[in-house]
């Protein structure tokens, strides 16, 4: 695991340097997503320290023993990216720094009302849906200016970028164009979009936060499901 978080480090500079970026300005996200905390324990031995989780409940599971775990002058920073529920709100606003898949006015809602109620502040992404794919999570494009503006201008919620999965059956270029236009028309400095097989390509579309899993961990084994069959 080591060598491959080196590998990839390598890669984001070599790409950051060939577009005339800053390798600092990107951010790699460890998407441990149904691996072990052992695995999570691995990686952070290997200097990493930024995660990304899809459910609430399976990183409730593994982070906070490994936060204790850790000395003082270290800390994890936890992102979700996965589709938050709203019956998951006041847990999400307890456990992650950041959450990546703001897509819905009663979800927006929801988040500022715990935070308020918490004094708490944390990074927020809008996820796009930029395939309008109705199976995925998302904001359809022509309806996310408004959303934009509403969750920062009527909300007071902390909007920091935006983030997309393109479809999997289409080359990606045109959908981080198209979050990368929608982030420059309202200003918004993060963008988070690819994933182990096109980080590369997202760099040089101005991702500042890329999502690899598999590249880091190998295969992903396959989630435990509770015996309710009840996901967070």
């Amino acid at each position: 695991m080591a060598e491959n978080l080196a590998e990839i480090r390598a890669q984001i500079h070599q790409t950051a340097i060939e577009w005339h970026r800053d390798p600092a300005d990107i951010k790699l996200i460890a998407v441990s997503k149904t691996n072990p905390a052992e695995a999570v324990a691995e990686a952070i031995a290997a200097g990493q320290v930024t995660f990304g989780e899809n459910r609430v409940q399976e990183a409730a599971g593994k982070f906070p023993p490994l936060r204790a775990s850790l000395p003082a002058e270290r800390s994890l920073h936890l992102h979700l990216i996965g589709p938050l529920q709203t019956n998951k709100v006041k847990e999400a606003v307890a456990l992650f720094d950041v959450i990546q898949s703001v897509d819905r006015e009663k979800l927006a809602v929801a988040l500022a009302d715990e935070m308020a109620r918490r004094g708490k502040r944390l990074d927020l992404l809008i996820q796009v849906n930029t395939g309008e794919e109705p199976q995925k999570a998302g904001i359809g494009p022509r309806d996310a200016d408004a959303f934009i503006r509403h969750c920062r201008d009527e909300l007071n919620l902390p909007i920091r970028g935006l983030m997309c999965i393109p479809p999997a059956d289409q080359h990606p270029a045109p959908h981080f164009a198209l979050l990368r236009e929608i982030a420059r028309r309202h200003q918004l400095p993060e963008l988070s979009m690819g994933m182990s097989g096109d980080y590369t390509l997202a760099i040089q579309f101005g991702a500042t936060y890329i999502r690899v899993g598999t590249a880091i961990f190998g295969a992903r084994p396959p989630l435990q499901e509770p015996a309710s069959g009840k996901v967070g």
